[in-house]
């Protein structure tokens, strides 16, 4: 656990100058990625991908754990939507912005539109976002129902977008999965102290297309079909 937090530190204090040097100089900003799959190594993640990824797509995936970020950071190159509770605290607020995350309010109607736009202007200029319509995270044996609210900013959706569902399939899910009553911090340090490697693999699966694409509902409710036979 000491040597993977070290390596941890080492990447941040390697990762963040870079980042806003990058930054000054109208660059493309790669190094909170290449921070994020770091940590994922960092972390004894094993990863293994399936099927093509669309480059530009909003993925819709299950979520079992934080080490979802970090996979999708590596696998996809992606960004993410996020509700706004995350922002309460401050150095996971920085870090999500590093990584241009998008924060969604749902309660507050009145930012809706700014919402819509952000994640539209993320699409128009080709980045992959990432979205967890679950709402929180599962055992990761089955998944909990999809929140088509969470894709109200997506409706209706821009022209040309692409969605994507994938499937996260973590192979000691039980033991890594992070739900129910217990604390983050002691999750993360559960993961830490593994010897075996956290093997996961990255289903990317078909787009959805035609009538699927109508409203956030038949999103939704479209790709946790997909999602849910493929995880079977």
């Amino acid at each position: 656990m000491a040597l993977r937090l070290l390596l941890m530190l080492v990447l941040l204090l390697i990762c963040v100058p870079l980042h806003y040097l990058w930054k000054l100089l109208g660059l493309d900003r790669m190094w909170p990625r290449v921070f994020l799959t770091g940590v994922g190594h960092a972390a004894g993640i094993d990863l293994k991908r399936r099927g093509k990824r669309v480059p530009g797509a909003l993925l819709l995936a299950n979520h079992v754990s934080w080490m979802d970020i970090l996979a999708l950071s590596h696998a996809a190159n992606s960004a993410y939507v996020a509700h706004d509770g995350l922002a309460q605290f401050g150095l996971l607020k920085w870090l999500c912005e590093m990584n241009e995350t998008i924060f969604v309010a749902r309660h507050r109607r009145t930012s809706v539109g700014e919402q819509t736009d952000a994640i539209r202007a993320a699409l128009d200029h080709g980045g992959t976002l990432t979205l967890f319509p679950e709402g929180t995270t599962s055992d990761g044996t089955d998944l909990l129902p999809f929140k088509s609210s969470l894709l109200g900013a997506l409706e209706p959706l821009p022209e040309g977008a692409t969605v994507q569902p994938v499937l996260l399939a973590y192979e000691d899910v039980p033991q890594v999965s992070w739900v129910g009553d217990e604390p983050g911090l002691d999750n993360f340090k559960r993961i830490l102290a593994r010897v075996k490697p956290v093997r996961l693999t990255v289903h990317f699966l078909p787009p959805l297309s035609g009538d699927e694409l109508t409203n956030r509902k038949t999103m939704t409710a479209a790709a946790q079909k997909a999602i849910a036979g493929a995880m079977r």
